[in-house]
């Protein structure tokens, strides 16, 4: 059986400061490394052995990688595009509080999150889903069965799960949570409702 456990980097400069990240590569703060050193003991802890890992080429998510695989002593990873977070375009750099502001009435609100739609020169939610399925059709194409490491980002990380349990993806952007540091695991030996193997409480993007 294939798993894929899909790690969200820890907290970056971006995160700290409340500013839309998207393509930015800002690198993680003492805080997000201190994340990244606690999973990785959680991760020894219950003694998971990773096949393979993938990893976005931002740093935010290499760096998070790094600092678990230097704990597990894992072999480098494969940085692929395909893995990188959604392009914000014209949002990116941007406060997160100006989301409604600035994108309404194009958005998506939950109770904790604002997601923007269009705005000039960003993926769509339905190109991030499409780049998703893509991203899981290589992983399983290369992979029959084994434990699958990929670290990403929040927006895809959504997308991911939407795909790999075929939910929609506005029901997963409003009611479903993947917080800095926090692990996913898609298999097909659980449903959608225990996907979370270490789960936070941090709302930003």
């Amino acid at each position: 059986m294939l798993n894929i456990y899909i790690v969200r980097h820890g907290q970056d400069e971006d995160n700290q400061n409340g500013i839309l990240n998207g393509h930015r590569d800002m690198p993680l703060t003492e805080l997000g490394k201190t994340q990244a050193q606690q999973l990785a003991q959680k991760i020894k802890n219950i003694g998971i052995h990773f096949d393979k890992a993938y990893s976005s080429p931002l740093q935010r998510a290499y760096i998070t990688w790094k600092i678990i695989t230097d704990a597990l002593s894992i072999d480098a990873p494969e940085q692929l595009d395909i893995f990188i977070e959604r392009d914000f375009g014209s949002m990116t750099g941007k406060a997160i509080q100006d989301i409604e502001i600035l994108c309404a009435p194009n958005i998506i609100k939950s109770e904790t999150v604002i997601y923007f739609l269009n705005p000039e020169g960003a993926e769509t939610f339905p190109q991030v889903l499409r780049r998703a399925k893509q991203a899981l059709t290589y992983i399983q194409k290369k992979h029959k069965n084994g434990n699958i490491l990929l670290t990403t980002h929040w927006d895809f990380g959504k997308m991911l799960y939407s795909a790999y349990y075929g939910l929609s993806r506005t029901d997963t952007l409003v009611n479903f949570h993947f917080g800095n540091w926090e692990v996913l695991l898609l298999s097909l030996s659980i449903t959608e409702k225990e996907a979370h193997l270490f789960q936070t409480k941090q709302y930003n993007h």
